[in-house]
């Protein structure tokens, strides 16, 4: 038993520890579409820590509430209760002003005309980029109790709150804490 121990010990209980952590604490997902350009990029890996609750410009996963089946990656904007409203591509909580510094490269090259240059993988989206108005359309929402508000950093394609509703906290699956892949891009959140 004692040379069982010696030879398997340290390597069984890597292998424990490991499972323990994937089942009840970390997730690894992958990035799918270009909601979250220019911060997180299709096909990039995460590391995601389970969680059921989320702070203000959390990056999250979660179900999509139109469909349950899919698994979306958005930030978080506005937290329960609070009135969140967008006009004129200004960000405001409950009255107040927020910046949102994640938005700048995206909306620079909105407000030159040049983010349609940026989508030449995709003629929709470019089309989308010439004939918008602004980069995040004017609305107002109150989050009700126990739901979230998030939207997605590519805000001219993204679905979000927007178009799928309110998030609740049973929805979301996770924060991401580390961006794994590629490793050139290996980023802690």
């Amino acid at each position: 038993m004692k040379s069982f121990v010696k030879n398997w010990g340290l390597f069984l209980l890597v292998l424990a520890t490991f499972i323990i952590l994937r089942v009840y604490f970390l997730t690894p997902v992958s990035v799918k579409g270009h909601s979250m350009d220019p911060t997180l990029n299709d096909g990039q890996k995460l590391l995601t820590l389970k969680t059921d609750d989320a702070d203000r410009f959390d990056i999250i996963t979660l179900k999509e509430p139109d469909d349950l089946s899919k698994l979306a990656v958005k930030r978080v904007i506005a937290l329960p209760g609070e009135t969140v409203e967008m006009k004129d591509d200004q960000l405001t909580i409950n009255g107040e002003v927020v910046s949102e510094p994640y938005l700048e490269e995206y909306l620079t090259l909105f407000k030159a005309g040049d983010l349609a240059e940026t989508y030449a993988y995709n003629p929709d989206f470019q089309s989308i980029a010439s004939n918008a108005s602004n980069f995040t359309d004017d609305f107002v929402f109150t989050v009700p109790e126990d739901e979230y508000f998030v939207l997605g950093d590519n805000r001219l394609v993204s679905k979000d709150s927007r178009y799928f509703g309110f998030v609740k906290d049973s929805y979301i699956q996770g924060k991401v804490i580390w961006r794994y892949w590629p490793l050139n891009e290996m980023e802690v959140f």
